[in-house]
C-alpha cells in the first residue's frame, strides 16, 4: 500500500526529471516505490484538498498503476474549478478524471452522502461533515443525488 507524505514545492519537484512537472504540483505517485507526495503548502492552505489529493493519488495507486510510471498531479488537474482565479482552463486527462472519480467515491461515499443529505441538507455541513470543499461537494452531490 502506498505511504503519504508532504513535502514543499520544492522537494516535490525534485523527486520527478518529468518535464511537464512544473512548480504547480499538487500530489505525486511513485509507484515503484509505493509512496504518495503531496504539495505541503497546499495542504496547509486547503486541508480538504489534501485529503482530496491523497484519495486522487490512490484513485491512480489503484487505477493505472504499472509499477515504473511516475505520476504527477498538477493542481488543475486534480480539482480543476478550484484554481486561483475561479476557473479552470484545463483539459482533464481521462486518468485524472478517473482518479478525481475514485477520491470523490472514497472520501464521500454514494450511500453516506444520500443519507447525510435526507438528514440535512445545509450544504456548509455537508462539507464539513465529510471534509471536502465546496466544489468536491457539488460535484459528488451532482453524480449521486
Amino acid at each position: 500500500m502506498a505511504k503519504y507524505r508532504s513535502l514543499n514545492d520544492d522537494e516535490l519537484n525534485r523527486l520527478t526529471d518529468e518535464p511537464e512537472a512544473d512548480r504547480n504540483l499538487s500530489g505525486l505517485l511513485l509507484t515503484s516505490a509505493g509512496k504518495i507526495w503531496v504539495n505541503a503548502e497546499e495542504a496547509r492552505e486547503w486541508p480538504p484538498r489534501r485529503r482530496f489529493t491523497i484519495g486522487h493519488e490512490l484513485g491512480h495507486w489503484v487505477l493505472h498503476r504499472d509499477g515504473e510510471r511516475t505520476l504527477f498531479c498538477r493542481k488543475a488537474t486534480v480539482q480543476p474549478d478550484e484554481q486561483e482565479n475561479g476557473r479552470s482552463e484545463v483539459e482533464v486527462p481521462d486518468i485524472e478524471e478517473e482518479a478525481n472519480v475514485f477520491a470523490a467515491a472514497l472520501l464521500m461515499p454514494a450511500r453516506l452522502i444520500r443519507r447525510e443529505y435526507e438528514r440535512d441538507r445545509a450544504f456548509e455541513r455537508l462539507c464539513e461533515r465529510f471534509g471536502a470543499s465546496g466544489a468536491a461537494m457539488g460535484r459528488r452531490l451532482h453524480a449521486v443525488i
